[in-house]
């Protein structure tokens, strides 16, 4: 893949570290006083306490793609434009240190990211030459990570609309691979309105929406509890 092509049609120009030879090396000491730091504590709180992450780790795991921290995730510096991304030539989640400042908010965004992981492992996603398998995995991301959540959207003053989650994961799907493909508005949208039925009711490994934390905790227990339902059979 041409290095000029990859940074500016798949999105790389948004997470700078992401390119050959910008990687910095930082001392033990600094990086205790840094973003990186703060950034590596918050993403330990979300593996282990988050129950969306926690599901989708479990998932990872069963179908044969096991995650580890160090290996998987990484803390960088991106664009300020963006929260987080899915490298899928390194099978490796990007957290934006400088973008995440809240826990809620690394917790979505891991939540978010590990939803694209989960179908590149599941589902062998063609992500640098087929936008229909990009927008479905973008719907499937803003659907179930707790992006479109009514605490979320109350916060950021949009709510009251009618099938208003539809509309929130289908422009949140659209931006988002308006951010990261040269493709026209036009042609995003199209794209997206052809996938949009079937992924928006694909809700795997979840099995329903989680519209909330407890939602997402019940999902939790009765993923962690299906093989005790199936050895009764």
């Amino acid at each position: 893949m041409d290095q000029t092509k990859q940074e500016e049609e798949y999105g790389y120009d948004l997470f700078p570290e992401r390119k050959p030879g910008e990687h910095k090396k930082t001392s033990i000491a600094e990086s205790l006083f840094t973003f990186n730091h703060k950034c590596q504590v918050m993403l330990q709180f979300a593996v282990e306490t988050s129950p969306y992450a926690k599901l989708l780790l479990s998932a990872m795991k069963s179908s044969g793609c096991k995650v580890f921290k160090d290996r998987h995730f990484s803390c960088e510096d991106c664009d300020g434009t963006v929260s987080g991304g899915f490298d899928a030539a390194s099978s490796q989640i990007v957290l934006c240190q400088n973008n995440i400042h809240q826990q809620s908010h690394m917790n979505r965004v891991v939540t978010h990211e590990l939803i694209h992981a989960f179908d590149h492992c599941r589902a062998h996603v063609d992500w640098f030459n087929n936008f229909r398998h990009l927008a479905c995995s973008e719907i499937r991301a803003a659907n179930l990570s707790g992006d479109c959540s009514f605490t979320n959207e109350v916060a950021r003053f949009n709510f009251g609309l009618k099938r208003h989650h539809q509309e929130c994961v289908r422009g949140r799907a659209l931006r988002s691979i308006l951010a990261v493909r040269k493709i026209s508005r036009a042609e995003a949208e199209k794209i997206v309105d052809e996938v949009f039925d079937s992924c928006f009711n694909d809700h795997a490994p979840f099995g329903r929406i989680p519209h909330s934390k407890r939602d997402a905790k019940f999902a939790y227990r009765d993923y962690m509890n299906r093989d005790r339902y199936y050895a009764n059979l």
